[in-house]
């Protein structure tokens, strides 16, 4: 009898694992609590992979031999804890498609600059002509990309949900650029337990395998002993023993496994958050054996991640940036230390159990206002409302930048920097920052 394989979420992950599971001729089927994008729709239909939505029937679901389970339903979904309660093992859809390719998998991790660090290090390469794909948090999904046609490399975004769910899936470079407290509403508010989460990136890694790090992570740090992994690779920002990459004198230097050095005005990311992610990308790229000229000019040549630091327009003399996958306090620390002049901040959206401490320093020092965008700003309110600075309270993303226009002065920069998820007026913080930058470029 064949396997039968159920698949929970219908997005990019879920519908890329039916997809896979179809093709190696599994009883595959898919549930989604919610409801399906009909561009998922057309792709399970063409595949002849049975679907539903906006419930979950537990006759179709509870006869699984395993579950696929996408990284955006928690563990307390009444669903999920029926399966488990049945005993049925639940895996992600990057543990599913690792079993069925051979390619080499550098995975990156970290509660900041994944994204960006992720893209980096797929631009290197792809130019250096390597046949490698882009896949996890962003890009198609793996297993899709297993199942359509598989590549020598994957560069692999992991959040720490999709590393809930790994067990025998191995990086052979990992990459983890950052521990701070995020997604706590999802790990009981216990910081150990998502500390755990992002070490399961280390799970399975042999001794020839890279682990790449930021050497001054005080968490990383004090956590490292505890695990088995591959050669340390860590990267610091001053000469350290023993450390990969650092800066010395306006020089970018690499150490191993192929020395060789950049001027840090080469690169093409600015800003201290982004130094660390180009060392980590350039490190792995030196780990995979690519050519440190190609290294050097892939670096100089990237042009940066949509929604991240992005800039959208300057009107009247004021520049407006679009942050908005900040979706943590600490992404807004990074954004806010790499802000030049004054800056009209705009924080809000669901919040996660936010401290907005770790930014009260840096708002205070840059910011000239700051409008909150939120359909319950209150909390920000109580914070920030101590600080003497001119408050707005805005509930709609038109409103929020008529408002932003009418207060910046020239000079200054208007940053959409949220801390929040987006999930209250918004789908993802994809829609939030794309109805900004529609705004902005309206004024």
């Amino acid at each position: 009898m064949e396997k039968r394989i159920i698949i929970l979420g219908g997005g990019e992950s879920g519908c890329g694992a039916a997809i896979l599971a179809n093709k190696l001729g599994f009883d595959v089927f898919l549930s989604d609590f919610g409801s399906i994008a009909d561009k998922y729709k057309e792709m399970l239909d063409k595949h002849n992979i049975p679907w539903e939505e906006r419930q979950h029937t537990e006759e179709l679901i509870l006869n699984a031999q395993e579950v696929i389970k996408s990284p955006g339903i928690p563990n307390e979904a009444p669903i999920v804890v029926k399966v488990r309660e049945a005993g049925i093992p639940i895996i992600s859809e990057i543990e599913f498609a690792g079993r069925y390719t051979r390619a080499k998998m550098v995975c990156i991790t970290g509660s900041n600059g994944k994204t960006t660090t992720t893209s980096l290090i797929y631009h290197i390469f792809r130019e250096a002509g390597l046949n490698v794909g882009l896949a996890g948090n962003i890009g198609s999904s793996l297993a899709l990309q297993v199942a359509e046609g598989d590549k020598d490399y994957y560069i692999v975004e992991l959040s720490s949900f999709q590393l809930d769910n790994m067990y025998e899936f191995r990086a052979n470079v990992a990459v983890l650029m950052n521990i701070t407290p995020d997604h706590l509403d999802r790990y009981g508010y216990k910081m150990q337990n998502y500390i755990d989460a992002k070490f399961r990136i280390l799970q399975n890694q042999q001794p020839d395998d890279a682990f790449v790090y930021w050497n001054d992570d005080p968490i990383i740090k004090s956590e490292l002993p505890k695990y088995k992994h591959g050669k340390l690779y860590p990267f610091a920002e001053e000469k350290r023993e023993g450390a990969a990459a650092y800066t010395q004198e306006e020089t970018l230097v690499f150490t191993e496994p192929v020395p060789f050095n950049m001027e840090l005005e080469e690169l093409s990311l600015t800003g201290k958050h982004n130094l660390y992610n180009s060392m980590a990308a350039g490190i792995s790229a030196n780990v995979a054996g690519i050519r440190k000229e190609t290294i050097r000019e892939a670096l100089s040549s990237f042009t940066g991640v949509e929604h991240r630091l992005e800039k959208v327009a300057k009107v009247n003399g004021v520049e407006y940036i679009n942050d908005s996958k900040a979706t943590n306090v600490n992404s807004c620390w990074y954004a806010l230390q790499s802000m030049k002049g004054k800056t009209v901040l705009i924080l809000g959206g669901k919040d996660k159990g936010n401290d907005y401490s770790e930014i009260a320093d840096l708002v205070k020092e840059k910011c000239s206002a700051l409008i909150f965008l939120g359909a319950d700003n209150s909390k920000l309110k109580e914070f920030f409302g101590g600080f003497g600075l001119p408050i707005f309270d805005t509930h709609s993303m038109q409103e929020c930048v008529e408002v932003a226009y009418k207060t910046a002065k020239s000079g200054e920069t208007v940053l959409l920097s949220p801390c929040c998820a987006s999930f209250d007026l918004f789908k993802s913080y994809e829609e939030r920052g794309r109805m900004f930058k529609e705004c902005v470029c309206k004024l």
